[in-house]
């Protein structure tokens, strides 16, 4: 699998968390490369722990950052941030049991989930925190 590529159109326009999304991408590419090079059992269970606790420390931020500024929709966007947690906590429960054929539904998973978060969830909040001057 290719390796996931910063885009522009990923940009909320919010700076720290685009650097925490693009912190985000470049954990999901050395869990990548740790699966495509063979780099064993214990490094992928190390670089797939930090891109969960990294996830959950971003969700925080963000969730404290649009609480702060009363964002309307702050409930919906935290049930969101706790749904997809808890996939990618089930998945690496799946993953520390052994399962190990899960590789490619994780990465799959972390792929896709933050394409689809910023682009569909975290972009209904961009203009929201412009507006009230946030950058």
């Amino acid at each position: 699998m290719e390796n996931f590529v910063w885009d522009d159109k990923y940009a909320v326009g919010i700076k720290e968390i685009d650097e925490q999304h693009k912190k985000l991408v470049e954990l999901i590419n050395d869990l990548n490369e740790a699966i495509y090079t063979g780099q064993g059992c214990q490094k992928l269970e190390t670089v797939f722990k930090e891109v969960i606790d990294y996830t959950i420390t971003h969700f925080s931020f963000e969730e404290d950052l649009l609480r702060s500024n009363d964002y309307p929709d702050i409930m919906a966007h935290e049930k969101k941030h706790k749904e997809l947690t808890k996939e990618a906590m089930d998945l690496q429960e799946q993953f520390e049991g052994g399962n190990f054929l899960i590789t490619m539904q994780v990465m799959n998973f972390l792929k896709d989930w933050l394409v689809t978060h910023i682009l569909e969830i975290d972009k209904k909040y961009e203009t929201f925190l412009k507006d009230k001057g946030v950058t």
